[in-house]
């Protein structure tokens, strides 16, 4: 019997896993004795307090934001974690807040700026650019995603990275168990593919090939500087529609049009995961039964506050 209702998903961390249920979080983190390490905590859904919030494309916005809150928090654990340094304290609200802007400030300037210069730049080679609003999106569309296979072929080069991109695949194989409702085990999820359709690769790509459509209207004869800034404007939109088309695509599996679409975010996932050690996807694994166990004790515990209503 599959799973179904509940929703799950993840992220790989340093040295372990992150899952999350619909209102429950929690970090695995393998230290160096062996012992495995976990963070809990209960999710406050901002769209559980405003019902606007949970309409369309505004729900993805809002859902991307807190998943990239939880996901610097959870990194930020599994950094302390894995190096096992009792003296090392909590980092605190603002080196938090610190890194949070700097992550955020540099995926712009190497995802946004720098492709928009470079494609600025090629408007003095090849006329048509300068000419054609599409043709100009199109340059700079493809030039971003180089970019990003340029980027993420680079790291992959790094021992941490590749053994992060292991945890992603642990990742990947244990939600696929739950979701085919196999018991959640290290031999079950050996079974499964390291590439899931709902994974933020697939969905950065997303992002790349509806950016190339919507930034089609910002007129090409702006300046930099306006281009630039009307990215960063319509940049939630285009997050808020990814996340829809992600969210659908989930629902159609076995649709064979939907399927190819989904492809190419599949494909580039080869880049971003690896396989994973047995004692990897156990990270994995223990990681989602912690947070399916938050999850039900949450529902024993409102079952009865419903009943009475």
């Amino acid at each position: 019997m599959k799973n179904e209702a509940i929703s799950v998903g993840g992220q790989a961390v340093i040295e372990g896993v992150m899952m999350r249920a619909p209102h429950s979080l929690v970090v695995a983190v393998r230290t160096l004795s062996g012992k495995i390490e976990f963070k809990k905590q209960d999710l406050r859904l901002l769209s559980d307090r405003y019902a606007i919030l949970r309409k369309p494309v505004l729900r993805g916005v809002v859902a991307l934001w807190q998943s990239l809150v939880w996901g610097v928090k959870a990194l930020d654990f599994s950094a302390q974690k894995a190096v096992e340094e009792e003296d090392q304290k909590d980092s605190g609200a603002l080196s938090f807040l610190l890194a949070l802007v700097l992550g955020i400030g540099g995926a712009v300037l190497l995802f946004m700026v720098l492709p928009l210069f470079l494609t600025g730049l090629l408007r003095k080679v090849l006329p048509i650019v300068d000419q054609s609003s599409l043709a100009f999106n199109m340059a700079d569309g493809v030039i971003r995603v180089a970019v990003f296979l340029i980027y993420v072929i680079a790291i992959s080069a790094l021992k941490d990275i590749r053994r992060l991109f292991q945890y992603h695949g642990a990742e990947h194989k244990s939600i696929y168990t739950f979701e085919a409702g196999r018991d959640l085990t290290v031999a079950n999820a050996k079974d499964f593919s390291m590439l899931h359709p709902r994974c933020g690769t697939s969905f950065l790509l997303m992002v790349m090939v509806l950016s190339i459509m919507i930034f089609s209207m910002i007129p090409h004869e702006s300046s930099f500087w306006i281009k630039g800034g009307a990215r960063l404007a319509l940049l939630p939109l285009i997050a808020g529609l990814s996340y829809e088309f992600i969210k659908y695509s989930a629902k159609m599996r076995g649709n064979r049009i939907m399927e190819t679409m989904m492809a190419p975010g599949l494909w580039l996932q080869r880049l971003t995961t690896r396989e994973p050690t047995e004692e990897m996807v156990e990270v994995a694994l223990a990681a989602l039964k912690e947070a399916l166990d938050m999850e039900e004790v949450r529902k024993s515990e409102t079952a009865p506050a419903k009943q009475g209503l």
